[in-house]
């Protein structure tokens, strides 16, 4: 019998937190799923680790190291359930997560991508999401009115606490390979499928985002990376000014990252193709500092972050 859900797991090298991901998806109250792990070519004993694991739900691939888009794209393949649910090897879910999700496309059953709320956790430091145009304080679902302006803040769509029906997929695409070492793959397909369908939200928390596990691809050397191509969507970007707001701040959080690794040939031309006037005055003055005096800011805000004073250059 088809399961309701098709969870999609890449793992590499997470040895150390796939088993509180997997006993947080044990523990869901909504049961009918199938887990599908994707080893994409893990060298130390997360392989090992799932495979101590006994349910007739789990399914185990293992495939040579192509990177994560790759082994998502894989998993997908494999997947039974006409719903996709995403989910890192080192993230959790509450136990209601999958039950919320099932609930919000039964209510929006015509939308492209079903999402969830989530805190961000940095050790002991639990950092709360905040999303333009939707309550913080009050109990809220439904159909986002502009994807894009909604994810100015933090993104409504956040890979471990989204759904995507798979014929979405078949329609519009997988994961692009091309952007590699956790470069911008997941937001590419938000955008896709923002452009096209409608996206159902939920405002109660059921993911948590774990900021502070080993290995994480976003550790890569930022001039290893190649990142999602954000000019394909310039024409869409002329008539509608969120998603252009929308593509200037990823191109700000880019040229940031080169100008951290001192690369200010492609931070530049980052900055080149944004217009200044879709940044807050904080951004445009992290923008106008020097590699050595962002690397400053960028150590205060840690040291900071650990005494529980959060910073941010988006809000």
């Amino acid at each position: 019998m088809k399961p309701y859900f098709s969870i999609i797991i890449p793992l590499y090298n997470k040895e150390k937190h796939i088993k509180d991901t997997l006993n947080g998806v044990w523990s869901q109250s909504f049961s009918d799923f199938e887990v599908i792990v994707v080893n994409d070519g893990s060298t130390d004993c997360s392989l090992k680790e799932v495979n101590t694991i006994s349910d007739k739900r789990l399914h185990i691939f293992s495939i040579e190291n192509q990177g994560v888009s790759h082994a998502r794209n894989y998993g997908i393949s494999k997947a039974k359930a006409d719903l996709i649910v995403f989910l890192d090897a080192d993230d959790t879910w509450h136990d209601h997560h999958l039950q919320d999700l099932k609930a919000l496309y039964e209510e929006f059953p015509n939308c492209g991508m079903y999402c969830k709320a989530y805190h961000k956790q940095d050790d002991h430091i639990l950092i709360p999401s905040k999303f333009k145009n939707i309550p913080n304080d009050t109990p809220w679902k439904g159909i986002v009115d502009d994807y894009f302006e909604s994810s100015l803040i933090n993104s409504i769509a956040w890979t471990s606490a989204v759904m995507v029906p798979k014929y979405i997929l078949n329609t519009i695409g997988v994961f692009d390979t091309k952007i590699t070492l956790g470069a911008g793959e997941d937001t590419d397909l938000w955008i896709r499928i923002a452009l096209q369908y409608p996206v159902a939200f939920s405002n109660r928390i059921s993911a948590i985002h774990q900021l502070h596990s080993d290995n994480r691809i976003s550790n890569s050397n930022t001039n290893m990376r190649s990142f999602i191509n954000l000019d394909c969507y310039d024409e869409q970007a002329k008539t509608n000014i969120f998603l252009k707001k929308y593509l200037d701040l990823n191109r700000f959080s880019i040229a940031i990252q080169y100008k951290l690794v001192g690369n200010t040939e492609k931070a530049n031309a980052y900055i080149g193709k944004l217009d200044l006037k879709s940044l807050n005055k904080k951004q445009r003055f992290l923008l106008s500092q020097p590699t050595s005096v962002l690397k400053l800011f960028f150590r205060f805000k840690h040291f900071l972050k650990k005494r529980g004073i959060l910073l941010s250059a988006f809000r």
